[in-house]
């Protein structure tokens, strides 16, 4: 941990450390009232869990500004045909991993495929805090998958969108030199209400709904939420 970081822990640290001794002095009383004992303990408890979450949160504001832009190396061709690309997880959690170390997060994931596949993505900070989210989709039979690739496919599916929505990642095509598209970028909050539809209705509304600006950088991330309805579609039938 650098000095800067020490400094900025040490009021929360004087503070837990300040109210651990009042507990204890009360605790040390025989005459202590039991309730109020409680409450103290819980109140240090919420202390704990605020200074916890403060610390997560200036840790995140501090990280974003290193997170890189992640180049988009997976492919998704329909015939053939190059339909759009997409950053692949390993190449996310390669490009990240580092840096989040550096800050104090660690990345884990929890999936549950009994009869669709969901995963859930969990930040955690050493400070104790932690955020979650989780996406829910069906197995990716494309491609005469078997079972266990379709389920695999999902699951990597999964990762990488839960991980590029608790770390706000944006990604962009492997070729562009800032000149085949002026230097833009996918815009991070409309492709979040793309990939949040659940029927190609609500992904047309969606769609109609973002500026002209917004949906120049968001192309192949809505036709990759079109196949990805699609495919759950004829899943389901």
């Amino acid at each position: 941990m650098n000095a800067v970081a020490e400094r900025k822990d040490l009021p929360m640290i004087s503070e837990a450390a300040a109210f651990v001794q009042v507990i204890e002095r009360a605790a040390s009383n025989k005459d202590v009232d039991v309730e109020k004992l409680q409450k103290l303990l819980d109140m240090q408890e919420r202390i704990m869990a605020k200074n916890a979450e403060m610390a997560f949160n200036s840790a995140m504001a501090e990280m974003q500004a290193e997170l890189p832009i992640i180049t988009e190396r997976g492919e998704i061709r329909v015939s053939g045909v190059l339909r759009s690309k997409y950053a692949r997880f390993e190449d996310i959690n390669e490009a990240v991993k580092p840096i989040l170390q550096k800050h104090g997060f660690a990345m884990t994931f929890k999936t549950d495929t009994t009869t669709v596949c969901k995963v859930t993505g969990i930040l955690v900070h050493r400070a104790g805090h932690r955020e979650q989210t989780d996406m829910t989709l069906p197995y990716d039979v494309s491609g005469s998958k078997n079972n266990v690739q379709a389920i695999g496919s999902s699951v990597s599916y999964g990762k990488r969108y839960v991980m590029e929505a608790l770390l706000n990642l944006t990604s962009r095509g492997e070729d562009d030199d800032g000149k085949k598209t002026s230097g833009t970028v996918p815009d991070a909050e409309g492709k979040a209400k793309l990939e949040a539809c659940g029927s190609l209705n609500a992904l047309q509304t969606a769609w109609k709904a973002l500026s002209k600006e917004q949906r120049a950088t968001l192309s192949a991330a809505k036709d990759e939420c079109k196949r990805r309805i699609e495919e759950a579609e004829r899943a389901a039938v």
